[in-house]
């Protein structure tokens, strides 16, 4: 597994290639004990699908169009966590008993403060949650990422694909150590 410093380039799934998208990265910003920021930028994003702003709402079904995700798990633990981050400001959380199964919402105290910045030729989402109990212990990590463009492609971003169909709850996604709290 890779280091979790620094920008992460996230790579389109070889078969949904973006149309005009150049690339996607995210960034892990912060991990303590109370909280958990994450970046995510798409280079060129002129003509990308971006859902109409709905405010900070929990809301199933954004994968459906442009979504950014985190995706939690502990070693040696089937249980993951699941964070959607859209930028309509709308958020999903979920919890998993096993890869793909035993889907419930994660209970949230604070729904996540997101912003949005489209500079230079950019567009950021910065995502910034509550280390719920269940998080802390988190020591796997996937980005990813369904980029929606105005031509109707879409296509699939992850830090690495498993053979096959798109598919970012597989282990192979999981490509990051996290860090205890603090240690980031």
């Amino acid at each position: 597994m890779g280091n979790i410093c620094g920008m992460h380039r996230l790579i389109p799934h070889p078969s949904t290639p973006p149309n005009s998208v150049e690339a996607v990265s995210a960034n892990f910003m912060e991990f303590t004990t109370n909280t958990m920021v994450v970046e995510f930028s798409v280079k060129s994003p002129s003509q990308l699908i971006l859902p109409p702003e709905k405010g900070p709402v929990r809301s199933d079904g954004l994968w459906r169009t442009t979504c950014f995700e985190v995706l939690l798990q502990q070693d040696g633990d089937p249980t993951y966590f699941e964070l959607n981050f859209s930028p309509s400001l709308a958020w999903a959380a979920y919890a998993f008993d096993a890869y793909r199964d035993g889907m419930r919402e994660l209970p949230v105290t604070l729904p996540p403060d997101i912003e949005i910045a489209s500079p230079d030729g950019h567009y950021f989402l910065f995502a910034e949650f509550e280390t719920w109990p269940h998080l802390v212990n988190a020591r796997r990590l996937g980005f990813s990422a369904v980029i929606e463009e105005r031509d109707g492609t879409k296509s699939y971003w992850a830090l690495a694909h498993p053979p096959g169909p798109p598919d970012f709850h597989h282990p192979d996604c999981f490509a990051l150590a996290l860090p205890p709290p603090g240690g980031a």
